[in-house]
């Protein structure tokens, strides 16, 4: 079980030589720490607190209270002067990403009535160059966050808004970080066969996400499958009735009614999908099976896509045709509270100048506009089987596509672009489809986009969130290319 929040390593600094120099410094700097400390956690951070650091030797217990606790991201609270000597140890040992706060706990000093001692509770900005000149030189990635530590009335306030926007957003992108890296994903059966561009090399997620991949056999979901009992299936078909609603004969040669054997047959697998997502301590799975000639294979592989829609909206994300890739990627758009809907490019509309996209298969129902709709097809379009399959539209306004490619060196890779869902009749085929305006009109989205060798899948998610991908990037040390 993974744990939902991230640690934060927590350290202030200051130099010992003030304490005796200037009565309360010390202890005030003390406060004001805690105070970062109670704000990092309300916003979702572990703390881990070294407390303030005012030498070398002190910066070398903290680093070694760091390493023992095996922290995510590590906070410098930089409350008045100190040498980098003093700060470096404190971040050498873990190796984690630093995040360097320069916040003043006033807009102003009272200039003409400020003395030596008040000027140094407010001179966190003095060390930020040189502690950033020592961790540069050394190869320890950082970031600073300058603004204000408490907020202020007038139009100064705006720096405490932007300093605690962005230090939201760095905790919630250790988190992603964190629960990437423990992280449990399931690859069920094989890849699409010729999808070059989805092809990955399992070695390569586990070094460089740190998350483990759990290969699977069709035959530990048949046996699951195969073992759902009949209290268990009506309790999945009233789930089902509970989210989606079910579609008649539709306009496509290939679309018909959602039968009561398919309904049950639906249901059956996804409580053996619950089973093997717990059996197997699943946080994430990619599947795909071709089967033959309507063996059990064949029949399994048709009835996973309500059932792993089902899994996608509770925070397990299922991609299919076995693209992992997109999973990681769908998997990082949901822990953003995004959703992360399983995507490709359906069209371009050059009258009203926006791309179709979508794909068969299971959908994030959590950000659908309306209720889903549950689709029986006659065939899956490129697959074997038949069965039920699901169709909505991504909820209209922000949106923020995501794919995890690789490039041709092996390092994975991060695109991402914002844009628009917006209103408009869309495709009836038992598929996912949104209409999605992005900053560039369609011709050059597609050119740009396809120029960065991405993977044809993306993560579709809720809102703008390329702030956040860019710290979880690096976070995760993987490029990520914005596109407009």
């Amino acid at each position: 079980m993974i744990s939902k929040d991230a640690k934060i390593g927590v350290f202030g600094i200051g130099l010992a030589a003030y304490w005796p120099q200037f009565e309360g410094l010390k202890e005030r700097l003390e406060t004001y720490q805690r105070d970062v400390e109670q704000h990092i956690a309300a916003l979702g951070g572990r703390i881990v607190s070294a407390g303030l650091v005012d030498s070398a030797p002190a910066a070398q217990q903290a680093g070694d209270l760091f390493t023992r606790e095996n922290v995510d991201l590590i906070v410098c609270y930089v409350g008045t002067y100190a040498t980098s000597s003093q700060v470096l140890p404190a971040v050498q040992r873990r190796k984690a990403p630093v995040l360097i706060l320069n916040l003043s706990p006033a807009p102003a000093m009272d200039y003409p009535n400020t003395g030596t001692g008040e000027w140094l509770a407010n001179v966190s900005a003095c060390p930020v160059p040189e502690i950033s000149n020592a961790f540069a030189r050394s190869r320890i990635p950082f970031h600073v966050v300058t603004g204000l530590l408490y907020p202020v009335e007038g139009k100064a306030n705006r720096y405490y808004e932007r300093a605690w926007g962005q230090i939201g957003e760095w905790i919630q992108a250790a988190t992603v970080y964190h629960q990437l890296g423990y992280s449990r994903f399931g690859f069920l059966g094989h890849t699409y066969p010729g999808m070059l561009d989805m092809y990955s090399d399992l070695t390569m997620h586990h070094a460089q996400l740190g998350t483990h991949i759990e290969v699977l056999e069709m035959d530990d979901l048949q046996e699951r499958t195969n073992a759902a009992s009949e209290a268990e299936i009506t309790a999945k078909i009233a789930e089902i009735h509970s989210i989606f609603d079910i579609a008649q004969q539709g306009r496509d040669k290939i679309s018909m009614p959602v039968t009561e054997e398919a309904m049950r047959w639906s249901a059956r697998v996804a409580v053996g999908l619950d089973k093997l997502v717990a059996d197997f301590d699943l946080n994430g799975l990619t599947y795909y099976y071709r089967g033959l000639n309507g063996n059990a294979f064949e029949e399994l592989g048709a009835g996973l896509i309500v059932g792993n829609s089902l899994l996608t909206a509770r925070g397990v994300p299922a991609s299919g045709e076995g693209d992992l890739k997109t999973n990681i990627a769908m998997f990082i758009m949901d822990r953003l509270d995004a959703g992360g809907s399983y995507t490709e490019f359906y069209g371009l509309d050059f009258n009203e100048d926006f791309v179709l996209m979508g794909h068969d298969g299971p959908g994030h129902v959590k950000i659908s506009e309306g209720r889903p709709v549950l689709r029986g097809l006659g065939l899956y379009h490129g697959k074997r089987g038949y069965g039920v399959s699901v169709e909505f539209k991504v909820k209209y306004g922000p949106v923020t596509i995501l794919t995890m490619t690789q490039t041709a060196d092996g390092r994975l890779k991060m695109l991402a672009a914002e844009g628009e869902s917006i209103p408009g009749e869309t495709l009836q085929v038992g598929n996912t489809n949104s209409r999605l305006k992005f900053a560039l009109d369609p011709a050059a989205f597609i050119d740009t986009w396809s120029m960065q060798g991405p993977t044809h899948h993306c993560a579709l998610g809720v809102g703008h969130q390329v702030g956040k991908l860019k710290k979880i990037a690096s976070l995760l040390d993987l490029e990520l290319v914005v596109i407009g």
